[in-house]
């Protein structure tokens, strides 16, 4: 078997994946298959950091080739992709692939998940002013978007959240890669209206996911408090 160098032993594993590979998987199969099959020091000793030099190497010799290729990191690891501007190319090659197109209210209810996420149907529908049911089904389905807990909320509703398709979908890594991002999740929204029960007004505006049974430190210091105060052996009543 002829001497293969790190760099083609990369580039082969991109181009062969379907999936976006992580530098650490890049790395451990190096490793093993050079234990086993092409004995080689470097191969054999070979880690992640050095994977990302070579990614590095990589894209820097595509651009200075005008290579039609480019490696970009996404959520879940790297992939090769063709650039852009040759696209027109590859529909006309593939035309039964159809890019996921979403409509006006679709990109609203997504772009207000994923600035506000973790967040409740109903503090979706303040925001647009609209019932959002149908949208926010068609978003799941899609798999853009996806139950992220409950809220600690009366019947405790969903929460919603972005998926890694979501980060895909629009060549991301992260929701901190989104524009104006830190910004945006500044700016004050309006709150659903509260529900009344008993004559009792429930706030609706909090949509942290809970467990039941946690507590914070304070509740559990006014818990510990109060049992502390508590007379283990109380009196009858006569």
């Amino acid at each position: 078997m002829p001497k293969m160098k790190l760099n083609q032993i990369v580039e082969a594993m991109l181009f062969a994946s379907k999936e976006p590979i992580t530098t650490k998987l890049i790395a451990k199969i190096i490793r093993k298959v050079s234990k086993k099959e092409v004995p080689d020091d470097k191969l054999c000793s070979v880690n992640a950091k050095e994977i990302e030099k070579v990614l590095d190497a990589l894209n820097r010799f595509y651009e200075k080739k005008n290579s039609p290729y480019v490696i970009e990191e996404r959520s879940s690891g790297w992939s090769l992709f063709t650039r852009i501007e040759y696209g027109v190319y590859l529909r006309e090659l593939f035309p039964d692939l159809k890019p996921t197109r979403l409509s006006v209210p679709a990109l609203e209810t997504l772009a207000i998940v994923a600035y506000r996420q973790p967040i409740s149907k109903a503090a979706i529908e303040a925001v647009r002013g609209v019932n959002v049911d149908g949208v926010l089904q068609s978003l799941v389905e899609k798999g853009l978007v996806g139950i992220g807990g409950r809220a600690d909320l009366p019947g405790k509703p969903f929460l919603y959240e972005t998926s890694t398709n979501f980060l895909e979908h629009f060549g991301i890594k992260n929701v901190e890669d989104l524009p104006n991002a830190s910004e945006l999740r500044q700016v004050e929204l309006p709150q659903p209206e509260a529900k009344v029960v008993d004559g009792e007004q429930l706030p609706l505006a909090g949509v942290n996911s809970t467990d039941d049974g946690d507590l914070d430190e304070e509740d559990n210091d006014s818990l510990e408090g109060s049992k502390e105060n508590e007379d283990p052996n109380p009196p009858l009543e006569e």
